[in-house]
């Protein structure tokens, strides 16, 4: 009312159109530029992550994923179930077979699957290389970090457009994928050279510690190593026997310890995520060996322990993602029920977990939009 009241008719109506010059100019500019900032928005708002091994054509993994008509599979049961994150390995000796040869191509088609189909990436720079490996195999650490730094960075490099979030090792704190074990201190040191690196070369990326598997004394122990300001998000790994009576409880107040060890140690701020959990799920009257909490779930019980793990779990509000563990069924890989972990079977069949993980996915999508 008081410009009219000032200006004459023909200044408003050039006025109007500077205005409408300039939003259409800024409306062009976000349409232009704008669609992988929604499409990183939209993957923070969705919670629901899975490990999946969708990097798997090799022989000690029965060729999870050997075929193109396989991840296309997957990729469908992803959208469907209402998945934002794929949590998955970028193997460095996949990628760096032999010192500075470099292969890409399984990774690069597998990223841009996925990134074309809006699914976010938690990628996992892992494990050693036979050849820069300090004792010759995968789960020990490089001979000479500088190695795997760089391989990092090859990597975040590559892909910096369409992946965000990266985790520096699975487990460290676990035997099976760190050898030897001595309570963090080399796995600290390789952590702050990555992160360093890695935010010189993206300076948006977002860095995980390698999940946390061994309880509040390894959290601790990030702390006692002076990891602080070497990871952007903390990432812990929870695992109960949902067949235990009190075992949600469990479940649930772990991540509230987590983060008053943060808070003690002025991480407050940072949030939580939780990058696996999962149980087996297997067929009633299998007989299959048990998995190491003890006797297998049933897929019923796998089902509602799915429904209980995102209830509790995403109703902390330090929590920002939940992977569950897997998205698809093992082929004898583990040899007991580990292999059942995943929300459909080897065959790509639904179990009762993959509508249980879906509906409660499905609900909370709804609700944010």
């Amino acid at each position: 009312m008081m410009i009219t009241s000032i200006l004459s008719n023909r200044r408003i109506n050039n006025l109007c159109l500077i205005c409408m010059l300039l939003f259409s100019g800024v409306f062009y500019g976000f349409a232009q530029a704008g669609e992988t900032d929604k499409t990183r928005e939209d993957g923070v708002q969705n919670k629901f992550g899975v490990l999946e091994f969708l990097h798997w054509d090799h022989p000690w993994n029965s060729y999870k994923y050997s075929t193109a008509e396989d991840l296309q599979v997957a990729l469908g049961l992803i959208k469907e179930a209402g998945i934002g994150w794929v949590r998955m390995d970028f193997l460095w000796s996949d990628i760096e077979p032999e010192c500075n040869v470099f292969d890409f191509a399984k990774y690069d088609r597998i990223v841009n699957m996925l990134f074309e189909n809006n699914i976010k990436v938690l990628g996992i720079l892992n494990y050693s290389t036979d050849w820069a490996s300090s004792c010759g195999k995968w789960n020990c650490p490089p001979k000479d970090s500088k190695i795997f730094v760089d391989y990092c960075v090859k990597v975040i490099r590559r892909y910096k457009d369409k992946i965000k979030h990266w985790e520096v090792w699975n487990e460290p704190d676990s035997p099976t994928y760190w050898q030897p074990q001595d309570g963090l201190k080399v796995y600290c040191r390789l952590l702050k050279e990555v992160y360093i690196a890695a935010k010189k070369e993206d300076p948006e990326c977002v860095i995980l510690n390698g999940g946390i598997s061994a309880g509040l004394g390894s959290v601790d122990r990030l702390y006692e190593n002076g990891a602080k300001d070497y990871f952007d998000i903390m990432n812990i790994h929870i695992f109960d026997d949902p067949l235990r009576l009190d075992a949600i409880s469990t479940v649930s107040a772990y991540p509230k310890l987590v983060y008053k060890a943060m808070s003690r140690n002025g991480d407050g701020q940072k949030k939580i995520w939780v990058t696996e959990i999962g149980c087996p799920g297997v067929k009633n009257g299998s007989r299959v060996e048990n998995w190491w909490m003890g006797n297998n779930p049933q897929e019923e019980e796998q089902a509602r322990w799915v429904t209980d793990v995102y209830t509790k779990l995403l109703g902390d509000k330090n929590i920002e993602v939940v992977f569950w563990a897997f998205l698809r069924d093992c082929k004898g890989h583990w040899g007991n029920g580990i292999d059942y972990f995943g929300l459909v079977r080897w065959d790509f069949s639904r179990k009762p977990a993959f509508f249980s993980y879906k509906k409660i996915a499905h609900e909370q999508i709804k609700d944010i939009h």
